[in-house]
């Protein structure tokens, strides 16, 4: 790392209304919801800065999630210039969730409050738009040009939960991306559904 500085541009996140309180004290459980359900680039470097790059890829790796790489903030040009590439798969992400939903993450109250946070996620036209309506959904997305994610842990009314993660790149219109992610989302939920009754 140089250590030199560089900037966010709120006109490129998209959670732009964090910008107006640089300055000023902001609880660290705000940023996590800021980060997690709008995808805050800011809120996301800002705890990045205050836990380091190579804790929290420590932290995931001793979760499950083997292959992920964490080691430079959102927008950080210059690091990604010299190679610096944040990297994860979708059974990286998948391993994290199962960390929270199986309480193996954190403490029980830290598991739920991490719970909490995904079913509250802002965006909703990837995996959610591929359920019945009123299908309880904790997931985070992802995206950048040409590229979309979405990982999530799904609670059908009738069946026990699963995790479906979806990691797409190389399709420039993003609503086609979300399409296929939602067409995806339905067929796994109907799969599982009809595992379910298979196996009663």
């Amino acid at each position: 790392m140089d250590r030199s500085n560089y900037a966010l541009s709120p006109a490129d996140d998209s959670d732009a209304e964090l910008y107006a309180r640089i300055g000023t004290r902001v609880p660290i459980r705000e940023l996590a919801e800021r980060m997690m359900t709008r995808s805050s680039n800011l809120a996301t470097n800002a705890l990045l800065a205050l836990l380091g790059a190579g804790r929290i890829q420590a932290t995931a790796r001793a979760l499950g999630a083997g292959t992920m790489e964490v080691l430079r903030g959102v927008e950080d040009q210059k690091a990604y210039d010299r190679g610096l590439i944040n990297r994860t798969s979708a059974r990286d992400l998948a391993a994290l969730l199962e960390a929270v939903e199986t309480g193996r993450a954190a403490s029980p109250a830290s598991c739920g409050a991490m719970r909490t946070i995904l079913l509250a996620q802002e965006s909703n036209g990837e995996i959610p738009a591929g359920l019945p309506a009123g299908t309880r959904v904790a997931h985070k997305t992802g995206s950048i040009k040409a590229t979309l994610h979405d990982a999530a842990t799904i609670y059908p009314a009738a069946a026990p939960p699963y995790i479906l993660v979806v990691l797409t790149r190389g399709i420039p219109d993003e609503k086609v991306a979300q399409a296929l992610i939602a067409d995806l989302s339905r067929i796994v939920y109907v799969a599982h559904a009809t595992i379910r009754e298979r196996g009663q």
